[in-house]
């Protein structure tokens, strides 16, 4: 095999980043893949396209704080709409205490203010 061939520069790349690239097998429960990672990205390319560029940079802020919610109450299991009307509903509260509003246990938070 020749060393300047594509495969040999490929292999000599492996056997060069062999220890970081094989660092999730020594990691028990490390996925093998980042689809997760993946996904998420192509949500922001998504966002970013349905946009069509913001027209200012703190609109650019809000929609990109929006997208973010929303995909974390995706990812906890929460429904990103009631998430975000039970937020406007205790504005109050969430301004006192954010940590509680949290998308994985603000449920909990506002049945405790409902009894």
């Amino acid at each position: 095999m020749e060393r300047n061939s594509g495969l040999g520069k490929a292999i000599t790349y492996l056997l060069r980043h062999w220890k970081p690239l094989t660092l999730f097998l020594r990691q028990a429960g490390a996925p093998v893949d980042n689809n997760l990672c993946e996904r998420a990205l192509k949500r922001v390319v998504l966002h970013r396209k349905n946009a069509l560029f913001y027209r200012t940079l703190n609109g650019a802020q809000v929609g990109d704080l929006f997208m973010s919610l929303i995909h974390t109450c995706q990812l906890c299991g929460a429904n990103s709409f009631d998430y975000l009307v039970q937020l406007q509903r205790h504005a109050r509260e969430l301004a006192a205490n954010p940590a509680e509003w949290m998308p994985w246990n603000y449920r909990e938070t506002v049945a405790r203010l409902a009894v």
